[in-house]
């Protein structure tokens, strides 16, 4: 049997990683920072306690372990001494950061070091960059990436909030966008458009450069200088509320009634070319699409070595058959 750590297995989104684990046939590992919790998701399993700045407790919790998934944010804490880690032990690293900056800081420090590394294997950053190198197909090039996101509504987790401040606090309560082949921030208002997109959703009211992870692994390996990403308003407005609710299971798995679309628009010249994919609940989605990650690096199915992003490191087509379980994919004729 094959183990995989997991850091921060007892936040909502670790909960569902380690249940995903367990569906494929792997054994989880779960590690983090509270005894206490992991004991009250590990059940019969081996919990290991571990520190981000404690080297050591790292080690001794990635030993045995065939790859680690980090789903324990603020990442810009998080992801550089897991990655360490995994380096240091030699098995690959996948995470589900959303934080722009933390993606930025991954690929850079560790973009030329042995081993493999996937950071935003997630809703946000990995589907997109699945999406986005799906429907360029033979492109390898193109002028404009649109990511939209359409939520039925979104209650953040407590991870979601703190990971949101810390990115915010890091820019100094600046915008960023990617426009001319690199990241730049800004104070401009962010207009409110519309979206028309696939069926049930329709015609929408989005938030314009909503600025999501995409930002981060789309340019890693396409040759695209402009991406935008739109976030439905709704959903914008329930992210931002003073008394934004956590997410609350709506069935047995813990997923709750949240749907989604993502809805990705690749403009090469005169030519355009469209995907989305709709499914339900933004963080249960993670789950499979970092397992999924694990899973092709452990048999040998991706391709490259470094820090990678989705679209680079695996068959992009194939990986989106693959979660066909979880999400309906909308290819235009």
């Amino acid at each position: 049997m094959t183990n995989v750590a997991v850091y921060g297995a007892y936040g909502h989104t670790g909960r569902f990683v380690v249940a995903e684990l367990r569906e494929r046939g792997f054994v989880p590992l779960p590690l983090g920072r509270d005894r206490e919790k992991l004991l009250s998701v590990g059940g019969e399993m081996e919990v290991r306690q571990a520190f981000v700045d404690d080297p050591a407790s790292l080690d001794r919790a990635l030993a045995g372990a065939a790859a680690v998934i980090n789903c324990a944010g603020p990442f810009a804490t998080t992801a550089a001494p897991l990655v360490d880690a995994a380096l240091r032990a030699g098995i690959p690293y996948v995470d589900v950061a959303a934080e722009i900056e933390a993606n930025v800081d991954t690929f850079g420090d560790f973009g030329n070091r042995d081993g493999v590394v996937v950071p935003a294997m997630a809703f946000y950053g990995g589907l997109g960059d699945l999406l986005v190198t799906a429907a360029m197909g033979e492109w390898t090039a193109a002028d404009e990436v649109h990511v939209a996101y359409g939520l039925s509504s979104w209650h953040p987790t407590a991870g979601t909030l703190a990971s949101g401040a810390v990115s915010g606090q890091r820019r100094g309560g600046r915008r960023v966008r990617f426009t001319g082949g690199r990241l730049a921030y800004h104070d401009d208002a962010l207009p409110t458009l519309e979206w028309s997109f696939p069926a049930p959703f329709g015609v929408r009211e989005v938030i314009g450069e909503f600025t999501m992870a995409d930002v981060v692994t789309v340019p890693s390996h396409l040759d695209v200088p402009e991406v935008r990403t739109y976030m439905s308003a709704n959903a914008a407005a329930d992210l931002f509320a003073p008394d934004a609710a956590a997410p609350t299971a709506a069935d047995s798995s813990g997923r709750s009634a949240q749907t989604f679309v993502v809805d990705v628009l690749v403009r090469s010249g005169g030519a355009e070319r469209r995907m989305a994919a709709s499914g339900r609940d933004i963080y249960a989605i993670s789950a499979p699409l970092a397992v999924e990650a694990v899973d092709r690096v452990l048999t040998g199915r991706f391709s490259g070595t470094g820090v990678l992003s989705a679209g680079a490191a695996f068959d992009a087509p194939d990986f989106l058959k693959a979660l066909s379980p979880h999400l309906v994919l909308h290819v235009p004729e």
